[in-house]
């Protein structure tokens, strides 16, 4: 009764959470589309790269990337100078990068190239509408300090030019008919209303602390990107169900067992992606597949003891079990051991899509060796006590062994 309690409650589990649960884990560039951008930052006469400057070039890309109303972006530093910025579903790429990628000096200037303004002084800017001339225009706010140099500005200017320009290129030099005293100014000049908002969204984020250079675009297409998940699907739904059959086939009611542990697996493996946030890629795919086969291995290797046990040490199945998964573990232990150091070294010395690769396939090895070993092991024993059959073939304890029992006799003794 315990053990069909066990088994349709893993059944059941995973039948109605596992692809929920597969869909509901963040899906990187590669399966969603986006667009990928890597900057790096540059030493000039007027500042110099540190670790101070990038923290803050980080901080204000995630300004700028979150104005532009993005689900789920992904900002990271990498290395000393590097910032690597994941855009998922972006319509519009070009934009985009050409936004975040602004150094965003803003410099009010009078006829004589005197700077008397500069964006520290900027209190807000919005995009709008000018509803009189049908303009696409930014609205600026000065601060209180900002708001008397502008005045000031005005004042000394009237009836000549003042230039307002965004990395050292003229937006526009309007001329003074009056002194401004409120506080506030308006830049025109930009063709439509996305660009007055991504222009906005780059003023109020604030100037970067040094120049940066865009090294690296990459996109990928909703459709490639869509066609790659399909693809995964497919190769996750095939590689699964072959391994579920190969076991039924080979093992039997043994095999069974570890088609249920491995639906237990599967679908803890995937809560703990999606409670961990973590990022689902293509290589992380690949590495989920892999660890499903080491789980899948860990039985392999367990049932090939327990077969001689069986018919070699000729000891009943129950004891046959036990003396399977003991000599087993210590291979399975040191096998998985090395490749959760070979997971760790690709983790902590990765970027990118390979520390995807390194989580999953890291994750997935260490709870390949609680499935595979303790819940197989409890289920089975159960299965045995449950005495639903006493047939040796029916746990395939009598099946086909590469070695001819009178070599391991021999090896043994």
């Amino acid at each position: 009764m315990k053990l069909i309690v066990c088994v349709v409650a893993i059944i059941g589990i995973f039948l109605a959470f596992v692809k929920p649960l597969a869909f509901s884990i963040r899906q990187g560039l590669d399966l969603q589309g986006g667009t990928h951008v890597v900057l790096e930052a540059e030493d000039t006469d007027i500042a110099k790269v540190n670790d101070d400057a990038m923290n803050r070039v980080v901080t204000i890309m995630e300004k700028r990337v979150n104005s532009l109303g993005l689900t789920e972006p992904i900002i990271q530093r990498e290395g000393e100078r590097r910032v690597i910025i994941e855009l998922p579903g972006v319509k519009d790429p070009d934009a985009a990068i050409k936004t975040i990628g602004k150094t965003a000096m803003l410099e009010f200037k009078d006829e004589e190239g005197n700077t008397v303004l500069t964006g520290t002084d900027l209190k807000d800017a919005q995009a709008a509408t000018n509803q009189q001339s049908g303009q696409n225009v930014v609205n600026l706010e000065f601060s209180d300090e900002g708001a008397k140099k502008f005045a000031d500005l005005t004042t000394k200017n009237v009836g000549r030019t003042i230039a307002i320009l965004l990395d050292g290129e003229v937006l526009t030099a309007p001329n003074v008919r009056e002194p401004i005293v409120g506080g506030k100014a308006e830049i025109t000049g930009q063709k439509t209303l996305e660009e007055a908002q991504n222009l906005a969204v780059v003023l109020r984020s604030g100037a970067l602390p040094v120049k940066v250079n865009i090294i690296e675009t990459r996109t990928v297409g909703p459709t490639l990107g869509q066609d790659s998940k399909d693809k995964s699907v497919f190769a996750f739904a095939v590689g699964i169900g072959a391994v579920l059959i190969f076991m039924l086939l080979f093992y039997r009611l043994s095999g069974f067992i570890a088609d249920v542990a491995l639906m237990a697996y599967t679908v803890v493996l995937l809560a703990l992606l999606y409670l961990l946030d973590a990022t689902l890629t293509l290589p992380g795919v690949a590495g989920i597949i892999l660890s499903i086969g080491m789980a899948v291995d860990a039985n392999v290797l367990i049932f090939e003891h327990f077969k001689e046990e069986y018919q070699i040490q000729g000891k009943t199945l129950r004891l046959s079990m036990d003396a399977g998964f003991k000599r087993a573990f210590t291979t399975i232990f040191d096998s998985n051991i090395t490749t959760i150091i070979a997971a760790g070294v690709l983790f902590f010395l990765g970027t990118g899509t390979i520390r995807g690769f390194a989580i999953t396939l890291g994750l997935g090895t260490m709870l390949s060796m609680l499935t595979a070993i303790t819940l197989s092991q409890y289920l089975l024993k159960l299965m045995i006590n449950s005495k639903i059959s006493e047939n040796p073939s029916a746990y395939g304890a009598n099946g086909y062994m590469l070695w001819k029992k009178e070599d391991l006799k021999h090896e043994q003794a």
